[in-house]
């Protein structure tokens, strides 16, 4: 394999809501380069960037992949991206690497959700963008309706540099609008096509278009603009000239026709990524220096070398695959670099080129490129590689954070040492999901961005590490309190045969503020009872505090002190007194009207302004308190806070009330009083919970 310069580098993610085509343009493309030997498709589980077991067996795109085409003598990496909401984290990684953005966009459905979605995490890299209308072939197909849909949702220099010749089933090539060339296709999915010249019932139409293209270009540049003032026109060169300038800075987004299924317009299409899409040596990369200022580091492979970190590969056979852009120097097989953001070597091994799942080694990979490394044992997402002596680092790709826990539980006992382990390579590879073990209820943890996200992930833990668990909602964090002051005596007496057990104590409990926890204060004077019993005493109090009074969850916010009481010189010891001070503790609840405490959360919804009035009744109803709006273009945000208790069913409620539209943010705030009827639910729900454990355990 050829190891190339940046200038003859493109860079691209394929981008776009789910089931626009992208992984099918994919296969297209490599099949038309001929990178692979078969065409392969999506539906029948063979496309070349849908590899994992779970993506074939979804027939989604679940996880970024990297592929690349070679050409007229360019290479051309692709990143085949997802495109369902719950995974646009990963498609926002990729962003980040590539030096533009394809927008595949559904001929029939036009633009939809995640489309506005990746158009705005481009629009704020300030990434170039080609659009391509894909899967023209399809019933009820139409350019005109999808770039109405996208100068509508997302900018109006979108603008085709190409035509389709027929429509539908008819569908059958593209005039290119610079050349002014028609291109018919080989209806048997060869991607072979022949030159001709233009339909004569597509020549005012072609001319209308090109005319339209031209004033665009001569717009976005001044000199353009006099020139097109003066000649009433541009030459094929300016075109091509003044579209690629103005497609690299973003002010025009030229657009392509496909059907990645027949394979029609593909080569047309990379020969529009040579022609418009920028080298990565047009698009200086932006780094930090020593003191944290922004600087731009340019494609150099003779300049200090240094890579970015954008993606993690837990693979069970190879071990971790980290995947890089080199963004000045060059990798070189067999070297060590050292690890900036974790200030430690790192010795690489052989490095690869990715193409799907296929790995090709490669000596050395130069400033511009992109791919990967196996086996790395401290560099992960995110790091910095490179020269010790260059101070550059790479700013972090920011990850949404887990709104949504679910409980897991192993279901055979020996997977229990297992998950632990094979959880954590999960979350290298994936840092939208967080997995811990909650150290009041004891269950372990798995949060992630929405149910859909949670199920993948413990798919994955059955494929790839034989990992088989169940998923059950979590068990809310309730805890328990008091609102009143009281005294309690507790005594423990028990008289056997020899020494017998006395322990006797007095205590005070008293309510604290919000996040207190617990205090214990030893206010025995007098010598009641012994200093060395004193703990003891605290002990047995503590104890019976994490079991709960109403419904076992640990009780918090509280004083106890402990002020009087009597022991016995021979039948008082440390058992004693601990339970004593475990019967006071009863004691007391029975009178400081304990009360059973909730999770608060900070919620923030996102949706179009339309849906704002309706989300914030269904947030009332979920016993929340709106704490303002906010709006941004057409987007509503909406802050409130709810109890975590009736947040677990939020995100299924907002995709449907919003068609998929709207997101949310979620993260603790604070423990309140839970409603006097909900405390009987609890309670109750509680007590048939023991009931069934001591059933089962009898």
């Amino acid at each position: 394999m050829k190891v190339y310069d940046a200038t003859s580098i493109r860079n691209v993610a394929l981008v776009g809501h789910s089931g626009s085509g992208k992984t099918q343009l994919a296969s297209a493309i490599l099949s038309d380069a001929g990178m692979i030997n078969r065409f392969g498709k999506v539906d029948e589980g063979t496309a070349a960037t849908d590899f994992d077991e779970e993506e074939i067996a979804r027939k989604h795109t679940l996880s970024s992949s990297l592929a690349y085409a070679e050409w007229n003598k360019h290479k051309i990496n692709l990143i085949d991206t997802p495109g369902i909401g719950n995974f646009l984290a990963d498609a926002c990684a990729a962003l980040q690497v590539a030096d533009a953005a394809l927008v595949v966009v559904d001929g029939v459905s036009g633009v939809m959700v995640q489309t506005e979605k990746v158009w705005a995490a481009a629009e704020q890299l300030g990434l170039p963008r080609l659009v391509v209308v894909n899967r023209l072939d399809r019933e009820r197909a139409s350019l005109d309706r999808s770039l109405q849909s996208l100068r509508e949702a997302c900018n109006r220099t979108i603008i085709p540099i190409q035509l389709p010749i027929g429509e539908e089933k008819a569908f059958r090539g593209v005039v290119d609008l610079i050349s002014k060339k028609a291109f018919i296709f080989q209806a048997d999915g060869s991607g072979k096509f022949s030159e001709d010249a233009v339909p004569a019932d597509m020549a005012g139409r072609v001319d209308q278009a090109r005319e339209a293209l031209v004033e665009m270009v001569a717009e976005a540049d001044e000199k353009l603009m006099e020139r097109f003032f003066e000649a009433g026109t541009l030459t094929d060169q300016e075109l091509i000239a003044g579209l690629r300038s103005a497609t690299s800075a973003a002010k025009i987004f030229p657009l392509v026709c496909t059907s990645a299924l027949v394979n029609i317009g593909v080569p047309q299409l990379l020969d529009a990524v040579l022609a418009a899409v920028p080298a990565p040596t047009d698009r200086p990369f932006k780094g930090l220096d020593k003191s944290s200022a922004e600087v731009t580091r340019a494609a150099d492979d003779k300049a200090a070398t240094s890579a970015f970190v954008w993606k993690t590969i837990a693979d069970p056979f190879a071990g971790r695959i980290t995947m890089f852009r080199v963004v000045s120097g060059a990798l070189k097989s067999d070297s060590t670099v050292l690890n900036k953001t974790k200030d430690t070597p790192e010795r690489l091994g052989a490095l690869v080129l990715l193409q799907g799942k296929t790995q090709t080694t490669v000596p050395e990979i130069k400033a511009g490129d992109l791919g990967a490394v196996a086996k790395l044992k401290e560099t992960l997402t995110n790091d910095t590689i490179g020269d010790k002596a260059d101070a550059i680092m790479f700013p972090a790709i920011k990850f949404p954070e887990p709104v949504l826990a679910y409980a897991i539980e192993p279901k055979t006992r020996g997977d229990e040492d297992k998950i632990s382990t094979s959880m954590h390579r999960l979350e290298e590879e994936d840092p939208s999901i967080h997995y811990s073990r909650d150290p009041q209820t004891k269950e372990l943890l798995l949060a992630g961005q929405v149910q859909l996200h949670i199920e993948v992930t413990v798919a994955k833990l059955k494929r790839r590490f034989g990992v088989d668990v169940n998923l059950k909602p979590p068990r809310i964090p309730y805890r328990e309190t008091i609102k009143v002051a009281t005294e309690a005596h507790g005594r423990h007496k028990k008289q056997t045969g020899g020494h017998g057990q006395f322990g006797d104590c007095k205590i005070k409990v008293e309510p604290l503020p919000r996040g207190s926890d617990f205090e214990f204060v030893d206010d025995i004077f007098g010598g009641s009872i012994p200093r060395q019993f004193v703990p003891a005493v605290e002990k047995g109090i503590q104890d019976a505090r994490t079991r709960g009074y109403l419904a076992g969850f640990p009780m918090v916010d509280f004083r106890v002190t402990v002020f009087d009481g009597s022991y016995h010189d021979v039948d008082s010891n440390e058992l004693s007194f601990k339970l004593a001070g475990s019967l006071a503790f009863k004691d007391a609840m029975t009178r400081a009207k304990p009360t059973i405490l909730e999770p608060i959360m900070n919620v923030e919804v996102y949706a179009p302004s339309d849906f704002a009035g309706d989300l914030m009744g269904d947030l009332n109803g979920r016993r929340g308190r709106i704490g303002g709006m906010d709006t941004r273009g057409t987007t509503t945000i909406i802050k409130a806070q709810v109890p975590m208790s009736e947040m677990l069913t939020y995100e299924q409620h907002l995709t449907s009330a919003t068609g998929g539209r709207g997101s949310y943010h979620m993260e603790y705030s604070h423990y309140d009083e839970v409603p006097a009827h909900q405390q009987t639910k609890i309670i109750a729900a509680a007590k048939a919970e023991r009931a069934g454990v001591e059933v089962e355990e009898a």
